[in-house]
């Protein structure tokens, strides 16, 4: 048996990286899965690939998401699964933050988050049969031990956290079965590392002083973030809430033990 059959799923920011890799697991293994992203073009080309259904999303956005919501309401009537995936990188040393670009940071990276839940939750609620769902939130194992060059990154993944556990504990001690967990990757090859990439040296640096901070030696493939997400996603993972999952190559192990 598939470890998704006739589980209805959402995944945000699911055009590329993570969320990319996260669709096709997801479809994969039987789920009917919508993603949403704000890059419609690679979102429908996504969606072919594997499927899925796309549907444009700004997460920082909330009459998007209310939308986003009730399409899959009025297709599927109920909602089994929710990756809170979307994100950007972070604003930089203390001292050249600049005020928008913060603010735009915590739209995307914690708002975006509170109202995948929200908005997510409340159809979770309503699923035929009683309130039953997994909402995974996308953290960083930057939001357990912080990055000295990055205090904005940090501070969302970090928010993430322990909004996670908040909602987890909410909906448990309501006597809803809607579990809600935290996933934290390590550094993994995505695309998000692109905007850093100007150049081959610059390119190579980066990856040097990567994975100096991963044991295993090497960055993390999306596909395995992918794997974790499928398991808390699946039935494998019911007694598991306000949780958190660490795929770090080791590297919030070896950060603890310095």
């Amino acid at each position: 048996m598939l470890r998704l059959e006739n589980k209805v799923c959402f995944i945000s920011g699911g055009a590329s990286g993570l969320g990319e890799a996260m669709v096709h697991r997801f479809s994969e293994e039987g789920g009917q899965v919508y993603f949403g992203d704000i890059d419609a073009v690679r979102g429908e080309a996504v969606a072919k690939e594997c499927g899925a259904i796309f549907l444009p999303l700004d997460v920082s956005d909330e009459e998007q998401w209310v939308a986003a919501i009730q399409r899959i309401e009025q297709d599927k009537g109920r909602l089994d699964v929710l990756v809170n995936n979307a994100g950007i990188l972070g604003t930089g040393p203390l001292e050249t933050i600049d005020i928008a670009s913060w603010n735009r940071l915590f739209a995307i990276n914690v708002t975006g988050v509170m109202l995948g839940c929200k908005h997510g939750g409340m159809l979770m609620q309503r699923n035929p049969g009683g309130a039953t769902g997994s909402i995974i939130n996308i953290s960083s194992n930057a939001g357990i031990l912080a990055t000295a060059s990055d205090c904005g990154y940090s501070a969302t993944k970090g928010a993430v956290r322990l909004m996670t556990k908040s909602i987890a504990i909410n909906f448990a001690r309501r006597g809803m079965s809607i579990r809600c967990n935290s996933l934290h990757p390590g550094p993994t090859d995505t695309p998000i590392f692109k905007p850093w990439r100007t150049s081959e040296k610059v390119s190579t640096q980066l990856d040097d002083t990567l994975r100096e901070m991963i044991p295993l030696g090497r960055l993390g493939q999306p596909r395995e973030i992918a794997n974790m997400a499928l398991y808390l996603a699946s039935d494998e993972s019911s007694f598991s809430t306000g949780s958190e999952f660490v795929v770090d190559g080791g590297g919030t192990s070896a950060l603890a033990g310095m």
